[in-house]
């Protein structure tokens, strides 16, 4: 536990995280009574594991222990499928691995009472590691613990239970910085480590498809497609670019990444998520030679992109697509014309307009601060539609990563906040 406390909290000189971090991070998996299976966030923070957990059905009990049990089994690595829960225990027992009261405490405690960022508890209270050795087995844990998720601390005791489950070593070995904690120290805000943990069940710190070697280090990525997506503002202004197993998941929910919070979009329109075309899979690949996103790859590397999508690649067809898709002699290959040389007139089967919902946890960041789910409808217009801008909100820069030519049109009178 001592260990799975310095990973998310850092390592401790004193009493503990930082009271503020700790205080945000301090609550439990509960609903809006306002909309009944949307989860309420009360600080800033915690977003990062409630964000993906955020359910979409009725059954607010069965739902949400069913996607707390998907986490973790996502970031299980055994073979065997061992998990392992953190939960609070009242026993002294030198066989179980117990700890402080504060779960950012990684010392044990001295005293006859602790007195955690905001509550006092008996030096009774203390954390074990539970655990399982089946899938069917956990489920029946994870819902038997429902009323420690909704308590206080049952944010952190799942993310402890995710670390456990995944192993500590496994997730420093992730991680490129190993100073790098889950949580940020100071305002409290979760890594992209920590957030690729529960999207992918790998705590890798880059958004982009597979690892890449820079200056001789391995910077790692994601390896395969995700469950639940991720858009980020930051990709807007340049900052990263997010690979295709995050922006295209198994499912049409994305985690949307502002500068300090995180948020969902979904829908129920399953196009959305459909495999990939002959062309999206060519535009992957293509981009998997051009990390920087110009658009285009040296000529020298258009033999290995036509290998890897396996078209023909014989040396002379090759030089002469070499000429046909740089007729200027200048070197390289764009991605437009690769795509309409190879891959034309190819419809992607998704709808022009469709019903989307938005989600933010925050009561402060929705309207008469209840924490609601907004509607609106997406217009997806092509490139050589004439521009209807309807707004030029962060919602909708975030999700011009994905959709460039996305319009949105809301039920409210104000768009929805990313923040």
């Amino acid at each position: 536990i001592r260990e799975v406390v310095e990973l998310v909290w850092g390592r401790q000189t004193g009493a503990g995280a930082a009271p503020s971090p700790f205080r945000r991070w301090s609550q439990g998996f509960v609903f809006s009574e306002t909309e009944r299976t949307a989860l309420e966030q009360f600080e800033g923070g915690p977003c990062a594991v409630i964000a993906p957990v955020q359910v979409r059905e009725e059954e607010q009990k069965s739902l949400l222990c069913s996607t707390l049990s998907e986490l973790l089994e996502s970031a299980c690595q055994s073979q065997a499928h061992t998990f392992s829960l953190a939960a609070w225990s009242r026993r002294k027992n030198a066989d179980v691995a117990v700890e402080n009261a504060d779960p950012s405490q990684p010392e044990p405690s001295r005293s006859t009472e602790q007195h955690t960022p905001g509550e006092s508890r008996s030096h009774s209270d203390a954390l074990r590691k539970q655990t399982v050795s089946s899938v069917c087995e956990l489920r029946e844990v994870v819902l038997s613990l429902y009323d420690s998720w909704r308590n206080k601390f049952g944010v952190l005791l799942f993310l402890y239970s995710v670390i456990l489950t995944k192993g500590i070593e496994n997730i420093r070995n992730e991680i490129e910085d190993p100073s790098e904690t889950l949580i940020e120290p100071v305002f409290g805000h979760g890594s992209q480590s920590l957030i690729n943990l529960l999207l992918s069940g790998r705590a890798a710190s880059n958004v982009w498809d597979g690892d890449r070697e820079c200056s001789g280090m391995r910077l790692k990525g994601i390896h395969e497609q995700a469950s639940v997506g991720f858009l980020t503002l930051m990709e807007s202004l340049r900052y990263c670019k997010v690979g295709s197993f995050l922006k295209s998941p198994k499912y049409p929910i994305w985690i949307l990444g502002s500068e300090t919070h995180l948020s969902v979009f979904f829908t129920k329109e399953l196009a959305l998520v459909a495999p990939e075309s002959p062309s999206e899979q060519a535009r992957r690949v293509f981009q998997t030679y051009d990390p920087e996103d110009k658009g285009f790859i040296p000529g020298t590397l258009l033999e290995d992109v036509m290998k890897a999508l396996d078209l023909v690649s014989e040396p002379e067809y090759v030089n002469l697509m070499k000429s046909k898709l740089d007729p200027e002699g200048l070197g390289i290959v764009l991605l437009g014309p690769f795509l309409v040389e190879f891959f034309p007139d190819q419809e992607s089967g998704v709808p022009d307009s469709f019903s989307v919902f938005h989600y933010n946890g925050l009561k402060q960041s929705n309207h008469n601060e209840k924490v609601c789910y907004v509607e609106g409808t997406v217009l997806l217009l092509g490139f050589e539609d004439p521009m209807v801008r309807t707004d030029d909100t962060p919602v909708k820069r975030c999700l011009q990563t994905k959709w460039p030519y996305i319009e949105l049109l809301w039920t409210t009178e104000r768009s929805p906040s990313l923040n």
